[in-house]
């Protein structure tokens, strides 16, 4: 059982790392009031986990949506489901190979404004060594003097090695995790 987790926390440290939220000299993100979740199936029962330690580095322009850039880091590492049993396979070679990839990332390569605060983000994500273009919806909404970056990124953990050898049978483990985020930041303009 331990081994499904595994599957799903990794699926989710790759959605993760997907879900991205830049620092200008100015802007940064608040990791005390910011989430990265994620949640796949196991057997056909929900299960879900979240990263602990994330990092984002971005330069957004509201004026000019379309120049901003977006560095997002996840420490695969710090994957957790809240069982110990769980927790301890996540960082081994079938799952996140923590020793050889501490790191997930996603780079944005396009940042297109839908309007009423949503907005298209195109980037590279790779995890465990796999890299995959994705595309994901964003909403920005602000309160005081910060923004809140929100979405949701679909993966298929097996396109990044997640749950590898045994572990790549999808009956167990489905191949579908959803990465959810809500990363509070600070420095941005008015949208």
């Amino acid at each position: 059982m331990s081994s499904f987790f595994k599957t799903t926390l990794i699926a989710t440290a790759l959605g993760a790392a997907a879900f991205a939220a830049p620092v200008f000299a100015q802007q940064a993100l608040v990791p005390a009031q910011s989430a990265v979740n994620f949640e796949a199936k196991q057997m056909g029962v929900p299960i879900k986990g979240h990263f602990q330690k994330f990092d984002a580095k971005i330069a957004f322009d509201a004026a000019k949506p379309e120049a901003s850039k977006i560095h997002f880091t996840v420490d695969t590492g710090s994957a957790t489901m809240g069982a110990k049993e769980t927790d301890a396979e996540l960082p081994k070679a079938e799952w996140f190979n923590v020793a050889k990839f501490p790191q997930a990332t996603f780079d944005s390569s396009a940042v297109k404004a839908l309007g009423g605060g949503k907005f298209q983000v195109d980037g590279t994500l790779s995890i465990k060594g796999n890299t995959q273009k994705v595309s994901l919806p964003v909403t920005l909404a602000q309160s005081g003097a910060t923004t809140t970056a929100t979405g949701t990124l679909p993966l298929k953990r097996l396109a990044f090695k997640i749950g590898d050898g045994d572990w790549a049978d999808t009956s167990m483990v489905a191949d579908e995790v959803n990465v959810q985020f809500k990363l509070a930041l600070t420095g941005i303009g008015k949208i």
